[in-house]
């Protein structure tokens, strides 16, 4: 059997890989909300838990971190104030660093060799970290910060300001956007240092309708960063991966050009018929599954077949379809299992 690494690598670049991979990201919101009923569902599924053991969490004195701890604010790096209502939910800004852009000439901008947005950076434990993965048979995967560039600049201006830059062509926003390159840059130029395997980069261009702005001005204010960032990462051999929420079926011909192998779009909002038309084959399709219809509020049946009619459609015995799963509440643990049960059965469809 391939090791987890090798069969990623495999999948991402259509070389017949031995199952569909598959990341699952249950929420602390959500381990709070269910505690241990939840822990019974995932001791049932050592596929995709191979080392899980029950109570693993003290669940009445768990630290939820910094922009997800209820009642806490916590100001990042970069002065955004982060504030949530929801225990293990992450939080949104409420202030906006950037608002006056007089204030651009004397803004500090963090230093990303010393500083993350919410820790200190430790550069020689994160290369000791993909080492670690490696050596243990998983794919090293780096990370950019969630927002690193279109977010970003709304979490610094606020988002009605940051609109009305871009309907007004305001020079000040190249400025912004060029400096926050130069910082995305400098993490980037780290994490290839470590002869990584995948360098994912991390925001949300989407609505539930459309772009946020026009693909027209993504394409001219944010793509020519993008290509910027990721041209060292395929000059290098390393895949690049790319996550956005929200509809992006308008502008996904674009970010493939760009060079990205990966590619992780949501499933309903941007219709599964049309990531089969635009992805399949081109890019690998890093499914990002229904966490708002089916999965929350669906019957099993439907949450069946819902993994079936998307692995016939994307999948491919060459590889090319991968699964991330998030896990939110109001999920209910018999939800929860359908999932679970649907993706152990179909993640070898191709070489059953």
């Amino acid at each position: 059997m391939l090791s987890e690494r090798e069969n990623y690598i495999r999948n991402a670049t259509f070389n017949y890989p031995e199952w569909i991979p598959t990341q699952i990201y249950i929420s602390d919101a959500t381990w709070d909300y269910l505690r241990y009923d939840l822990e019974d569902v995932i001791i049932r599924h050592p596929i995709l838990f191979p080392n899980f053991e029950k109570g693993f969490r003290n669940y009445d004195n768990y630290d939820f971190g910094p922009a997800y701890t209820k009642g806490q604010p916590f100001t990042d790096a970069w002065g955004c104030i982060w504030e949530t209502s929801i225990n293990g939910l992450e939080g949104v800004v409420i202030n906006q660093p950037l608002d006056d852009w007089d204030d651009l000439d004397g803004y500090m901008f963090p230093d990303a060799n010393m500083q993350a947005d919410r820790y200190l950076r430790d550069w020689d434990d994160e290369q000791r970290k993909m080492r670690s993965l490696q050596k243990a048979g998983k794919p090293a995967i780096a990370y950019t910060p969630h927002g690193f560039l279109f977010l970003r600049l709304e979490y610094l201006r606020g988002f009605e300001n940051l609109m009305i830059d871009i309907a007004v062509k305001e020079p000040k926003l190249g400025d912004l956007i060029k400096k926050i390159t130069q910082h995305n840059k400098v993490i980037v130029d780290h994490y290839l240092n470590m002869g990584i395997d995948v360098m994912y980069f991390a925001e949300d261009l989407g609505t539930q309708a459309s772009t946020v702005i026009s693909p027209t001005d993504l394409k001219n204010l944010i793509f020519p960063e993008y290509k910027a960032l990721m041209k060292p990462c395929k000059d290098k051999g390393v895949l690049v991966a790319m996550h956005s929420d929200g509809r992006i079926i308008d502008i996904i011909d674009d970010l493939i050009n760009l060079g990205i192998d990966i590619i992780n779009p949501q499933d309903l909002c941007n219709g599964i018929e049309n990531l089969a038309k635009h992805v399949k084959g081109k890019a690998c399709i890093q499914l990002d599954i229904d966490r708002q219809k089916v999965i929350p509020f669906g019957t099993q049946k439907e949450i069946h077949e819902l993994i079936e009619e998307e692995v016939k459609t994307l999948g491919d015995i060459k590889g090319g379809l991968e699964f991330v799963v998030g896990i939110y509440p109001p999920t209910s643990p018999e939800n929860i299992n359908a999932l679970f049960t649907a993706l152990e059965k179909y993640r070898r469809f191709w070489w059953k």
